[in-house]
This record gives C-alpha cells, sequence and structure tokens, in this order.
C-alpha cells in the first residue's frame, strides 16, 4: 500500500476518519522527526516543530501529481518551520557578530567547528542581511558594497564617487545606521 501522506493532497484532512488523520499525522511524524531532531537537538523542540507544520499543512496542502512531488512540498514547509524556530528562539546569537558577518562575508566558516544549528543561523543572518542591503537607498548601498564588498579604502571610494573621505565617511556612517536599524527590525535586538 501506498503512503497516506498522499492522502492530504487529494482530501480535505478534516473530513477523514479520525482514525486515518491519525495514520497520516504518524506517518507525517516519521517522516520528519529525524532530520528536525538532527538540527534542533532537542526533544520537545522538535515536538512543537512537527506539530506546527503539520497546521499549517492541513491548511494550506496543494494538490500534487505524485507522492514525491507532495514530499518535496511537506520538506520545504518543515525546512521553513525550523528556521522560523531558529528566528524566533535567537539560539546561539551572542555567539554571532551581525556586523562581521558581512564584513567578513569571505572567510570560509570551518564547518568542524561549527555545528549545522550555527551553520543554519548564519545563513539566514546572510540572507537577512542581503535583504536589507537591497532595502536601503541606493546611495548607501553602494556606498557599503564599495567598503565591504570592494574592500576600498575612503580614499579609493571618494576618488570613484568624486567627492571628498569626509563626505564619504559621513556617508558611510549613515549607511550603517540605516542598514542596523533595517536588520533590527528583521532580525530582533
Amino acid at each position: 500500500m501506498g503512503s497516506k501522506l498522499f492522502l492530504l493532497s487529494g482530501a480535505n484532512y478534516h473530513a477523514l476518519s479520525p482514525q486515518l488523520q491519525k495514520e497520516i499525522y504518524e506517518e507525517f511524524y516519521q517522516f520528519v522527526y529525524s532530520p528536525i531532531i538532527y538540527m534542533v537537538k532537542d526533544h520537545a523542540a522538535t515536538e512543537d516543530i512537527i506539530q506546527n507544520s503539520f497546521i499549517k499543512i492541513i491548511d494550506s496542502v496543494p494538490r500534487a501529481e505524485n507522492e514525491a512531488q507532495l514530499k518535496s512540498w511537506l520538506k520545504v514547509v518543515v525546512r521553513n518551520m525550523v528556521y522560523n524556530y531558529f528566528r524566533k528562539t535567537k539560539k546561539n546569537r551572542n555567539e554571532i557578530d551581525s556586523e562581521s558577518v558581512y564584513i567578513n562575508e569571505s572567510a570560509p566558516m570551518s564547518t568542524e567547528a561549527a555545528s549545522l544549528e550555527k551553520e543554519v543561523e548564519l545563513k539566514l543572518m546572510t540572507e537577512t542581511i542581503s535583504q536589507c542591503l537591497n532595502e536601503l537607498r541606493p546611495e548607501y548601498k553602494a556606498l557599503i558594497e564599495l567598503r565591504w564588498k570592494r574592500e576600498l579604502s575612503y580614499r579609493e571610494i571618494a576618488t570613484e564617487l568624486e567627492t571628498t573621505e569626509e563626505r564619504v565617511k559621513y556617508k558611510l556612517y549613515r549607511a550603517r545606521e540605516a542598514m542596523k536599524r533595517t536588520f533590527s527590525k528583521k532580525w530582533g535586538e
């Protein structure tokens, strides 16, 4: 017999019999428990993530052509719920300096020293920083990219923009402050 999970795609979950609902949930639980516990390393948090994911899934399950397509979608939903968990709990935030993530972007992160949890956290933070950068005024975005991506000095930036070093320092300060405000709104304190 095929997977009971595929029934989610074609039927209204709430209209199914309680026994079938239980079997679908148990199969979903078995399907996602291992990857979640591997990332979160906390049984209670894993249980919460599974339950919240399942509720989200039964409320918005798309029509899938086959079981593989449905399982791929389920994995995406669960992965996003794990990311949300890391954002909400702010685990190990004190160990990652938000300014150094952008400045030292080219420095490779040692996978031996960093746990999977830290890697996920760093990826989320980097994505958030990129989003914040894209939301800045174009002038500020250009200054930040010249300073930290291209690693130009104040003098080199001033020459390229045909302005003074003092003006570059002032505008770069304003750009960093705008970036910090935007980042704080998205990421939290």
